[in-house]
Order: structure tokens, then sequence, then C-alpha cells
């Protein structure tokens, strides 16, 4: 397995990780109509670096890094991570955090700020948590959950820098 930067040959490949998680609404304030070209603008067109996560030519998950702030917050990236259905509980996801945040130190980022996190994501707030990001802020019912109604958004942080 191994993690390298996207190119034009895997958009097929991220749409379709990225399509039933937009579908389903349940972790991404995506539109749940998103159009192919729309995610790939979001995904891999607008961030400043998309990777994938590749086994045997299949890719089983991606990840972008983008500046989250320009100007005085430019030392601040974010990063959104998606694993395929078939790849899930593997370590996908451990696996990308660690790696974006080599990344990121690479790019000059200082720290790693995840800024919408659905609370009812439970497995991903526990995740980042034990990756070392604190949870710094809570948007009362800011996130619209098609099942569990409106849930709280989170936002996580971690500092990388010295």
């Amino acid at each position: 397995m191994q993690i390298r930067e996207a190119n034009k040959s895997d958009y097929a490949a991220i749409w379709s990780i990225f399509e039933p998680i937009a579908r389903a609404g349940e972790t991404y304030a995506y539109s749940q109509n998103i159009t192919y070209k729309e995610a790939i603008y979001a995904w891999v067109e607008a961030p400043r670096k998309t990777f994938v996560v590749e086994d045997n030519t299949k890719i089983l998950g991606t990840y972008y890094l983008k500046t989250n702030q320009a100007g005085p917050g430019g030392h601040v990236c974010n990063c959104g991570y998606i694993v395929s259905a078939e790849a899930r509980g593997k370590g996908l996801a451990t696996s990308m955090c660690k790696h974006s945040q080599q990344i990121a130190l690479n790019l000059t980022y200082k720290a790693m700020q995840f800024n919408y996190v659905a609370s009812s994501n439970v497995g991903a707030v526990r995740l980042w948590q034990k990756l070392g990001f604190d949870i710094v802020g809570q948007l009362p019912k800011a996130f619209n959950h098609p099942l569990h109604g409106f849930v709280d958004a989170l936002v996580m942080y971690k500092w990388l820098g010295h």
C-alpha cells in the first residue's frame, strides 16, 4: 500500500469514493446533489495537494490538504479524508492523517485544523483525538444530519510546528 499524489487519471476513482459519502450526507458538508465536476474541483483542483492511498493499483482512500486561511492564518492547513467502504477499519484514515501532517510540515505549515467535524461522526472524532487533535470549538446544531437531525459541528486543531 502506498500514498501518492493524485493525478488526473485518478479522478474517476476519487469520485467513486467521494460520491457515496456526499450522497449519504452524514459526514461532510457537501451538497448531496454535488456533481462530478463540482466534486473534483472541491476535492482535487482547489486544494493545494490531493493524495490517494493505492493498493495494487486500486485506490482505497484519498485526502486533500489546503491552506485554511490566507494572510496571518496561512500557517494553518486544513485536510479532509475519505476511505472507500471496502477499506474502512483497516487503518487508512490513520495512515493518511499521519502522512498529511508530514506533508504539512514539509510545506511549512505550523498547524492543522479541521473546521467542521460532525459530532455524530464519533469514529472520526475519536481517531483525530487519538492523533493529537483537540476540540477547540463546538458549533451547536450546525450540521444537519439526515438521520439524527441537527448535531454539533466540531472545530479540531493540532499544533505541528516547533
